[in-house]
């Protein structure tokens, strides 16, 4: 059991050891990136307690992220669009900017801009049982949170091209076998704050 650093409605924020683990816990379970979300999980990166420990990304066993509610992106006007893009780039470049690593500890469903916030961390570990994808494209959209960009620097420019194109889902074994996950272990976020703890000794 860890101590809560921070509470929120849509996340957490306990310690564990030298790390802390930002634990996304919207009420629905699905950890979908809302704007008010995504806000407020930057507004809270920009702190300076947070910025002085390594920090373990998580969400539950079921979903680490679907990524932005669709219904809420449909109803946003032009500028609101483009305002909520920036946001979530912000959120992603503080994530990937961080003075102190990143692990995304990832259970369940990695989906849509839940994968671009996976991306943005400076390594991924993966349950057994971890699903990924990108599905934008199947539904007519495409990420504007720099998961384009990241993507093919880490798996190289056609194989992540294959998976914003199909829109295809992935499992952990072959997230590690392409190199986007880092790891694949049993408990993901017992295995970040063990290697986090290690680097910290």
């Amino acid at each position: 059991m860890h101590d809560v650093f921070v509470s929120h409605d849509l996340f957490q924020i306990e310690s564990a050891g030298p790390a802390l683990i930002l634990r996304l816990a919207a009420p629905d379970g699905t950890n979908r990136l809302t704007c008010a979300c995504v806000r407020a999980l930057t507004n809270e990166l920009s702190k300076t307690e947070l910025r002085t420990h390594p920090l373990v990304i998580a969400g539950n066993r079921q979903f680490f992220s679907v990524g932005a509610d669709l219904n809420e992106i449909a109803a946003l006007t032009g500028p609101e669009a483009y305002e909520f893009s920036a946001t979530g780039q912000a959120l992603m470049n503080a994530i990937a900017s961080h003075p102190t690593p990143v692990i995304a500890a990832i259970e369940g469903h990695c989906m849509g801009g839940g994968l671009d916030l996976a991306l943005a961390c400076h390594r991924r570990i993966a349950a057994p049982e971890a699903i990924f994808g990108h599905r934008g494209a199947a539904l007519g959209l495409i990420t504007g949170w720099g998961g384009t960009q990241r993507l093919p620097r880490l798996i190289g420019k056609a194989r992540a091209l294959e998976l914003f194109i199909t829109a295809e889902r992935i499992s952990a074994e072959r997230a590690l076998e392409i190199g986007l996950a880092n790891a694949i272990a049993t408990d993901p976020i017992a295995e970040a704050t063990r290697q986090l703890a290690t680097a910290s000794g």
